[in-house]
């Protein structure tokens, strides 16, 4: 089948991090593409955070976090996305001093009008530390309800270690939220095994796992699925070409494999593109990958 008319799933994007220079110019008339255009181009993991820093800065108002979901749903329905479980950025929303609780409710009302079928995770920020966190996933507990189906750790791992954040995975567990981490993207298989170690039931990228077989075997004993951004991972450097990518290696040692996008507006990409590389390189089946993104849904 076709991957442009593949029914499929989203389960590793944000939200800010979708914004494509369209959306940015409604929100701000005077961002030009040159400058959005600049912002975009980055070779390291670190530029990559400051261009996305640059965007979150742009969204002031909860009506401009509803305008950015909107147009990142109509384009996942225009690819026939049918589930999708977007990342919200909780943690800079509240250290950009904004009312989480605003922005979340607009995002929410904005995503029940989608066809495509839309839960959300917030993200607390693994570098600003484990303090920061605490009240984003007290949020999302609130949320359960309205849409919250879990609670991750993004940003810079290296400078935000798993365990700082074991107490809070516990609490977010206890209250009923699946628990999601970005780990062996820029470190290695030790982030991963710390992650897991708190609890993480998927794994954000996860590239540095195949240079531990017993890492490997253990997500596959455990059934514990890498979220694979191919793009994303050369345009930050993570690896060095799409070619070099060591997808398939994690999937012949067994380890489930889901494709996702993760910043298509930083990395001028698509779910349809993802599938369509993932198969044209690596021989990855667009119907299996479609199954497994369903299959580790959060619903």
């Amino acid at each position: 089948m076709s991957v442009v008319v593949l029914s499929k799933a989203e389960l590793h994007v944000h939200l800010e991090g979708s914004i494509f220079l369209e959306t940015l110019q409604a929100i701000d008339h005077s961002i030009t593409a040159e400058e959005f255009n600049s912002r975009m181009r980055h070779r390291t993991f670190a530029e990559f955070l400051e261009g996305y820093k640059w965007v979150t800065t742009r969204l002031q108002t909860p009506e401009h976090y509803a305008l950015a979901t909107r147009n990142l749903l109509e384009r996942l329905e225009a690819q026939q996305v049918t589930y999708a479980e977007i990342t919200l950025s909780a943690g800079v929303v509240l250290w950009k001093q904004q009312d989480l609780a605003a922005v979340y409710d607009a995002v929410w009302r904005e995503s029940q009008k989608s066809r495509v079928q839309t839960f959300w995770i917030l993200d607390g920020i693994r570098h600003l530390g484990a303090d920061p966190a605490w009240p984003v996933v007290r949020f999302a507990a609130e949320r359960r309800d309205q849409g919250v189906v879990a609670f991750g750790i993004g940003g810079d791992e290296a400078r935000g270690p798993a365990q700082w954040f074991g107490e809070i995975f516990q609490f977010a567990r206890d209250q009923g939220l699946h628990l999601v981490a970005h780990a062996g993207e820029t470190t290695g298989p030790e982030s991963i095994w710390a992650a897991l170690a708190i609890g993480a039931e998927r794994i954000g990228h996860g590239v540095s796992a195949v240079k531990d077989p017993v890492l490997l075997a253990e997500l596959k004993a455990r059934g514990v699925p890498l979220e694979v951004c191919l793009t994303s991972n050369v345009c930050t450097g993570v690896v060095p070409s799409l070619e070099q990518h060591p997808v398939r290696q994690a999937y012949d040692a067994g380890v489930p494999i889901t494709i996702n996008t993760d910043d298509p507006a930083f990395f001028d990409t698509s779910l349809a593109k993802e599938y369509a590389i993932a198969e044209r390189l690596f021989g990855l089946d667009g119907e299996e990958m479609a199954a497994n993104a369903r299959r580790f849904g959060f619903r």
